[in-house]
């Protein structure tokens, strides 16, 4: 298959809880998580130059993952319960607990191209609370969204922080993204 030329759109965003134990991260089943409107990912890390010979003799980096942003148009009532921890009641109430913890969560999602979607999981997110708006209507309903910021962080044990797809990606791979978190083990 060719290459793409360019990367534009968003779509397709799932997540799978992770669970730790001994050291060891599994994941559940990806789940479906629609309405994702624009997502930023900042590099984290820092470049350290050393200098001798009066240049820049070395150059290292340090590969910390990304500070993120997820913007959405509502948050899922699966991803307030198995991410952000929330609770519901037996009255259908959703209650935010001081000591609930968020949940790390594998993210997956895709950028069309213009010859195939690439697809992309960070397999180490840790999400923060989100904030809360909202604006009154005008002449014109203007729809609100909810942001979410994120650490993609390397994986313990392997430190991979993102696995995409390519343009020699096998169909058995590609296919089956979004049925469990690829690993590349």
């Amino acid at each position: 298959m060719a290459q793409n030329k360019v990367a534009f759109g968003l779509s397709n965003a799932h997540y799978a809880v992770i669970t730790e134990e001994d050291g060891v991260v599994t994941y559940g089943t990806p789940v479906r998580f629609p309405g994702m409107v624009s997502l930023t990912l900042e590099p984290k890390g820092e470049q350290s130059d050393f200098f001798a010979d009066n240049l820049v003799y070395y150059t290292t980096n340090a590969n910390m993952g990304y500070d993120g942003t997820l913007e959405v148009a509502l948050l899922t009532e699966e991803f307030r319960k198995d991410v952000l921890g929330e609770t519901v009641g037996a009255d259908g109430v959703f209650v935010e607990g001081a000591n609930a913890n968020p949940k790390k969560i594998a993210l997956m999602f895709e950028f069309d191209g213009d010859q195939k979607a690439t697809r992309h999981v960070l397999p180490y997110v840790s999400v923060s609370r989100p904030g809360h708006s909202a604006a009154t209507k005008t002449e014109s309903v203007e729809p609100g969204t909810g942001e979410l910021t994120f650490v993609a962080s390397p994986r313990p044990g392997d430190y991979v922080i993102k696995l995409s797809t390519g343009s020699t990606t096998t169909d058995e791979i590609y296919n089956a993204w979004y049925t469990e978190v690829y690993t590349g083990a």
